[in-house]
């Protein structure tokens, strides 16, 4: 392996961890990560000639952007339940997405222990998101119905955000395996 590889390899695989981060945070960072290894797969094709190696492959970028798309459906379809099974609305899940993104970015600054500050953010934010949406507005709910959705929205949050985060790891391991392996 050529030096210039393993500087592509471990800068990708450095970039990953952030891009990790971002997933936890709320923000597209499986789908940031899927973008740089097609990037680096362009960048392999243009400047290396078509005998080289692939780095990773358009099937293992295939395969992970529908790991990702699984973790995306897996996530929405966790938060809508949680909400759901707390009996709220549409309303409070609309709180509870903008307060959990509110809340990991106040919060990652208070709690300065990596990740873990900005996941109890999103949490609090979500929390606070989807008490405020369902106990304010033209069908405001009363506080043991508002707090039961903010419950279920949370839970919901945390559950949705686990699964994804364990899918954007493997996708990470997965391609920074692959991009040592050549």
């Amino acid at each position: 392996m050529e030096w210039i590889a393993i500087a592509v390899a471990l800068l990708f695989t450095l970039l990953g961890l952030v891009c990790l981060v971002l997933v936890v945070v709320g923000l597209p960072g499986t789908w940031i990560l899927i973008g740089l290894a097609v990037a680096v797969e362009l960048l392999d094709r243009h400047y290396l000639s078509a005998a080289a190696p692939e780095t990773f492959g358009w099937r293992m970028i295939g395969a992970c952007v529908a790991l990702a798309g699984v973790g995306e459906i897996i996530e929405a379809l966790a938060g809508a339940a949680g909400t759901k099974a707390g009996g709220g609305t549409s309303r409070g899940m609309v709180g509870a997405m903008l307060g959990g993104l509110v809340g990991a970015i106040l919060f990652t600054p208070l709690i300065p222990i990596p990740i873990v500050g900005t996941l109890i953010g999103a949490l609090i934010g979500t929390f606070a998101g989807a008490m405020i949406a369902e106990s304010t507005g033209p069908r405001a709910r009363d506080g043991r119905s508002a707090f039961r959705a903010a419950r279920g929205a949370t839970v919901g949050r945390l559950l949705g955000t686990i699964t994804k985060s364990v899918i954007a790891t493997t996708v990470w391991v997965v391609l920074c395996v692959d991009a040592f392996w050549i």
